[in-house]
């Protein structure tokens, strides 16, 4: 069995940016629910376009991968933007989601989990998330396994709204989509794609509970 540390480490070993060094779209589009100076988690971020972006709009911004050689190019491509993250090494299903807590959660992409442990990592995400804190997915749908545009040729590691919605249940829920959308982040996600976005808060507790 390939060792995914191995595995991501190899696709980022060229000198280019496998994503690019752009954000993608999809926090371009939805800045507007990031409170500046937030604390942010960036999960599974690679190679450091969304971090180095969310840290430019004045965030503070944690991030992790598991890849040693995605966090190099993160390192360099922060120094190269004159921006601050904390960039930390780690594999998403042995994150310890239980050592701090954030304002911002961000996940962009990270599809290379099935079912099982995406469910594990969903309630990590819970537990990571400070009461009122916003969460912010942006993934694949089903259908883009029949595109080949990007993403693990995988069904079932895909979102829809309705896994999303049950994964989160009880979030106040501030934007969601399903929908195609011509895509241009590097050479490993170029071409029409099939997109999901969701963005929803976590509740407060109300006294008593």
């Amino acid at each position: 069995m390939t060792n995914p540390a191995n595995f991501w480490d190899d696709r980022f070993s060229q000198p280019e940016y496998l994503f690019g060094t752009k954000p993608a779209d999809f926090l371009t589009r939805h800045i507007h629910f990031l409170a500046p100076c937030s604390r942010v988690l960036c999960i599974a971020d690679g190679e450091g376009r969304n971090s180095v972006w969310l840290a430019g709009q004045g965030m503070q911004v944690v991030a992790m991968d598991g890849s040693v050689v995605a966090l190099d190019k993160a390192r360099a491509l922060a120094r190269t933007a004159k921006v601050s993250v904390d960039y930390r090494q780690g594999d998403v299903t042995r994150w310890d989601w239980d050592g701090a807590q954030y304002d911002v959660l961000v996940g962009i992409f990270f599809q290379f989990l099935g079912p099982d442990a995406r469910q594990q990592v969903f309630a990590g995400l819970h537990r990571a998330l400070k009461p009122g804190g916003l969460l912010m997915l942006h993934g694949y749908a089903p259908r883009q396994v029949g595109y080949g545009t990007g993403g693990p040729p995988h069904v079932e590691n895909m979102y829809d709204l309705a896994l999303l919605n049950e994964a989160f249940g009880g979030y106040d829920m501030l934007y969601e989509a399903d929908y195609d959308a011509d895509v241009d982040e590097g050479r490993g996600h170029s071409g029409r794609s099939a997109l999901v976005d969701f963005i929803a808060r976590k509740p407060i507790p109300t006294e008593g509970h």
